[in-house]
Order: structure tokens, then sequence, then C-alpha cells
């Protein structure tokens, strides 16, 4: 294909870990189903806090993948 055709879509992958550890869940799960990931975009970081701790980290992704012909 000469100039592609791209689809955007916004998961929010989650994780006790890290932030990059729920970048990894969302994307390895969109993976599972999605075909021609190319990126994806941070948009937003958000968490929950016990106890004057992190607990768990949720971020916000777009992901763009190539649209087949």
């Amino acid at each position: 294909m000469k100039d592609p055709v791209y689809k955007l879509i916004e998961l929010t992958g989650t994780s006790t870990i890290s932030i990059e550890d729920a970048v990894t869940r969302a994307v390895e799960r969109a993976h599972q189903t999605l075909k021609n990931l190319c990126w994806f975009q941070v948009v937003e970081t958000r968490g929950n806090i016990t106890e004057g701790k992190i607990h768990h980290w949720q971020v916000t992704i777009k992901v763009g993948f190539m649209i087949e012909e």
C-alpha cells in the first residue's frame, strides 16, 4: 500500500507493578485481537493510593494500527 490508512483506539492498562507494566499489558492484550499494531501514545497516567503508597497504576494509551486493504 503506497499511502496507508491507520486507525486509533484508546485502551487503559492497569498494573500493581509499574506504569511500564500497565502499558505493556494493554499492548499485549490488543495484540491478541488486532493486526498491524504500529505505535502507542501515552494519553493519561493515574493511580490509586492506599495507606500512603501507590497501590495500582492506570495508564490510558492510544494505539495505532494500519488498516488492511
